[in-house]
């Protein structure tokens, strides 16, 4: 059972939770856009036979959602035990 935060402990909960969301956001955006943005200009280098843009683009960018969502729920879990509001 979630324990009963001050105010103060529920501003500094949210304060590192909103910190969270809004870097994993940025890393999100870096390769949902930025990557996408320069992969025309990454195809003239050959990985493998396929084009290195192509690979970051297609393959690079899913591979970095999956790790930022295990990413989040491990370090969310941890804000989560820190101030006591964990589900276990």
């Amino acid at each position: 059972m979630a324990t009963k935060l001050t105010t103060d402990q529920m501003q500094a909960y949210w304060g590192r939770t909103s910190r969270l969301m809004w870097v994993l956001l940025a890393i999100w955006f870096f390769f949902s856009f930025v990557v996408h943005f320069f992969a025309p200009s990454l195809n003239q280098i050959r990985v493998l036979g396929f084009p290195l843009g192509f690979y970051m683009a297609a393959q690079g960018s899913l591979i970095v959602f999956v790790a930022m969502c295990f990413y989040n729920a491990r370090a969310q879990n941890k804000i989560d035990e820190e101030f006591g509001v964990s589900d276990e």
